[in-house]
C-alpha cells in the first residue's frame, strides 16, 4: 500500500470530464445522463483500507440524498490487484458492501487520467449547470484521514447541503488521503 494525497488539478468552476463506463449492473453509464442536480464522482476500489473506510459514508449519501448521484469508479489494474477485478466489484455490490448509485469500471484508466486522480478515495462533487457538471468541491470526505479514525465532521455532506441550498462551497481545502491508483504498465 502506497499512501497518497489528492491534488487539486481541476479548478473549481470548471466542467468535469464526461465519461461513459460499464457498471456492475452490466449497463453503460454516462455522466451526462445523470438526471440529479449533483454528481459525486469518487475514484475508489475494493481493496484499499482508506477507500473501504468510506464505503458506509458513500452508501449513506446514495441512500439519503435524492438530488445526488453517487458514482464510484474503480480504475485500478485488476491483473496486479485481483481484489479490484470487475467480478469482485459485482460481488461487493451483490453483498451490499457497496450501495452507490453506480459502481463503474475504468479498465482503460482514461477517466482517472482525465480527472488526474491520485488516490482511492478521490472525490469530485459537481453541480449540473447548462447540461454540464461543474466542479464545486474536491478533497477530503470527512475529518478522519486514516482508516481506523472515527469521523466527527463530514465535509462532503456540508458541501452537498450548501450546493442544494443554492450556496457556494467555502470549505478550506484538505486533500483526500488513500492508496495510490494502481496504474497499468503500458
Amino acid at each position: 500500500m502506497v499512501e497518497m494525497e489528492s491534488k487539486p488539478y481541476l479548478r473549481m468552476g470548471d466542467p468535469i470530464p464526461p465519461f461513459e463506463l460499464v457498471g456492475t449492473d452490466g449497463e453503460r453509464h454516462a455522466l451526462l445522463d445523470v438526471d440529479t442536480e449533483l454528481a459525486l464522482v469518487v475514484f475508489t476500489c475494493n481493496h484499499c483500507p482508506y477507500a473501504k473506510a468510506k464505503h458506509q459514508l458513500l452508501n449513506r449519501i446514495a441512500a439519503e440524498y435524492d438530488d445526488v448521484t453517487v458514482i464510484g469508479i474503480n480504475p485500478n489494474d485488476e491483473e496486479e490487484y485481483p481484489d479490484d477485478s470487475f467480478e469482485r466489484m459485482v460481488e461487493e455490490v451483490e453483498q451490499g458492501v457497496i450501495a452507490y448509485d453506480h459502481y463503474l469500471r475504468d479498465a482503460s484508466q482514461d477517466v482517472v487520467r482525465a480527472y488526474q486522480g491520485v488516490c482511492t478515495p478521490d472525490p469530485f462533487l459537481a453541480r449540473k449547470e447548462d447540461g454540464r457538471f461543474i466542479l464545486h468541491y474536491q478533497g477530503r470526505l470527512d475529518d478522519a484521514p486514516n482508516p481506523d479514525d472515527e469521523p466527527s465532521e463530514f465535509f462532503i455532506e456540508q458541501a452537498i447541503d450548501t450546493l442544494l441550498d443554492g450556496g457556494s462551497v467555502a470549505l478550506e481545502w484538505a486533500p483526500s488521503r488513500g492508496c495510490s491508483i494502481k496504474w497499468k504498465d503500458n
